[in-house]
């Protein structure tokens, strides 16, 4: 028996990825198609064009989270409604910062993200992170201390594992490098104080500030996190390098151990 021809395109051509043709509902339902002489809408148009009017009249101020990823979605994802994939997401991460900060193989877990649209979110959270380090640039970074904590916390407060960051200060304490050193297990990395100093001779750096984070979310300092900044703090006074800070960060806030007088 002859297989009937496809009525609709979409029957035509499976899709690609997420990005071309959108999946049928659970609900059964098809878009159907127009009368003679007439148009016919996916239900989310208006939707789309009412989230973009409010956006531009009244800010991001206007908008729900789940709303903010929305609008990045439309743009990702041209032909699908995508109000279920950014309640989705918020639910399986928590918080927009934790969406953008997620790894690129758990983003594809969420039902409708495939791998170029979860590679497009990991782009877009580079950028904010660039944009954040960018406001570094050329300050005293002790003068811009909250803009030192919120690119820290872009860029490792959801890392699965934890990270040793340094940020190297010239004598005028303005950002020379920001290098990870070592990257280590969930709850451990391995620091060697003397490749620390080393580094910071190699680039003529004055002053360093630690940050490591805490995948636990919890960013009390450890007794081993305290050893390990005293080590490194006593070989670098002697050569005229000085530890400013080491910054514990967690998911939701951080710790400054300077602040504690841990050390």
């Amino acid at each position: 028996m002859t297989k009937p021809p496809p009525r609709f395109e979409s029957e035509a051509l499976p899709p690609a990825d997420e990005r071309q043709f959108f999946a049928q509902q659970k609900t059964g339902r098809r878009e159907r198609p127009p009368a003679l002489g007439g148009t016919t809408e996916a239900h989310y148009h208006g939707h789309r064009d009412r989230l973009r009017s409010r956006f531009r009249e009244q800010g991001e101020s206007a908008l729900a989270d789940y709303e903010i990823l929305e609008l990045i979605l439309f743009r990702l994802i041209p032909r699908r409604d995508t109000k279920p994939i950014a309640k989705a997401l918020l639910a399986r991460f928590g918080t927009l910062s934790a969406v953008f900060g997620a790894p690129q193989h758990l983003l594809q877990e969420v039902k409708g993200i495939g791998e170029t649209v979860a590679l497009d979110l990991k782009l877009i959270a580079t950028t904010a992170q660039r944009l954040l380090k960018s406001e570094l640039r050329n300050k005293q970074v002790l003068s811009s201390w909250s803009a030192v904590i919120d690119y820290c916390h872009a860029a490792m407060a959801h890392e699965t594992k934890e990270q040793f960051r340094i940020l190297f200060l010239d004598k005028r304490n303005a950002l020379i490098a920001d290098e990870v050193q070592q990257q280590g297990t969930i709850d451990h990395t391995p620091v060697y104080p003397r490749e620390v100093v080393k580094r910071a001779l190699e680039l003529s750096a004055t002053a360093l500030i630690l940050v490591h984070n805490h995948p636990s979310g919890d960013p009390t300092p450890s007794r081993a996190d305290i050893d390990m900044t005293k080590l490194i703090s006593d070989a670098a006074k002697p050569l005229g390098i000085t530890v400013h800070d080491h910054i514990i960060i967690g998911k939701d806030g951080h710790v400054s151990m300077k602040g504690l007088r841990l050390f």
